[in-house]
């Protein structure tokens, strides 16, 4: 087979993420085969309440025949979950059938039989332990992954967050040198080798207009020394840039990727320009990781009309 399957896990049940599924397989045909993890109940339960018409291929992931799997059917490995909690609020009653998805996705990874993972949205309140910030986290423990990062992608512009899921009042002691490097690192090599270019990279600093009352000064301390650090490498980091002026568009045209130092710095305006035209790519991995940039938004389940850009761009991107 020319391409490796592209396995998604269907995350949160009680979540739009079947419908988006369903919406994006209805987009157009993709080349690699599809894999979805799912309970088959689940899947019909949506397909018949969203008035959608896939027929099912059952696979056993112990013994997995791709020559036989194409996408004229919904390749589908079971997962069992209780149907008495289809389409009710979002709850720790899920976190055991997500948990068994993602542990067959990360065998299949191991395998090799696939380098490429999709996960639907997933709650963070309801799902992880205190020790996981995200679903970034999780992946990059189950993994081994000591070094990681994640990357909001847009063909025009991405974004990355140095430090991801942090309370606000915690961002300030977490970020140090160290970290700003590698996550630096692990963005260039990505576009290197993804792309066969060498990323033009902005980094923000951490306080307003890049100036500081405090003794400690951060942004001269930590994020200043960490662009220097580059260009003694012959790599050119720009920055440290005040947060509210580097999205203006003269400047932002100037960029690939755009590194803040917190979730929100970066991530408000990345979605405000790009809205749901845009994926989540967790570098540091041993396989590609993305899911759709965005929550579960289970007060849109059943009522079609939810946006499915996201997973698309998300499938293209593997689609190779």
């Amino acid at each position: 087979m020319q391409y490796k399957p592209i396995i998604i896990v269907g995350g949160e049940p009680n979540s739009v993420f079947l419908e988006i599924f369903f919406k994006s397989l209805k987009f157009r045909r993709f080349k690699s085969p599809i894999i979805l993890i799912a309970s088959k109940e689940l899947v019909i339960a949506h397909m018949k309440k969203l008035n959608f018409k896939f027929k099912l291929r059952l696979l056993n992931h112990k013994k997995l025949n791709l020559d036989k799997i194409d996408n004229k059917k919904i390749n589908l490995i079971h997962i069992n979950y209780n149907i008495n909690f289809f389409f009710k609020k979002i709850s720790y009653l899920s976190k055991e059938y997500i948990n068994d998805s993602f542990r067959i996705a990360l065998k299949i990874m191991k395998s090799k039989i696939s380098n490429k993972l999709i996960n639907g949205p997933i709650s963070k309140k309801h799902f992880l332990d205190k020790k996981y910030l995200g679903i970034t986290e999780f992946l990059a423990h189950k993994t081994n992954s000591k070094k990681f990062a994640m990357l909001i992608y847009n063909k025009k512009l991405s974004v990355s967050p140095v430090t991801t899921h942090l309370p606000l009042k915690l961002v300030s002691k977490n970020i140090n040198k160290k970290l700003i490097i590698e996550k630096i690192q692990l963005i260039y090599q990505f576009y290197k080798n993804f792309f066969q270019k060498k990323p033009k990279i902005a980094l923000t600093c951490l306080n307003p207009h890049c100036e500081s009352n405090n003794k400690y000064d951060e942004d001269s301390k930590i994020i200043k020394p960490s662009i220097s650090f580059f260009s003694k490498k012959g790599i050119i980091i720009n920055g440290p840039f005040s947060s509210d002026t580097i999205f203006l568009k003269q400047n932002r045209k100037k960029y690939d990727v755009i590194i803040g130092m917190y979730h929100d710095q970066v991530l408000n305006p990345m979605k405000t320009l790009f809205e749901y035209d845009a994926i989540n790519i967790t570098l540091g991995l041993p396989f590609i990781r993305i899911s759709p940039d965005h929550g579960p938004n289970e007060n849109m389940i059943g009522k079609n009309l939810s946006d499915p850009t996201s997973l698309i761009r998300a499938i293209e991107f593997l689609d190779r």
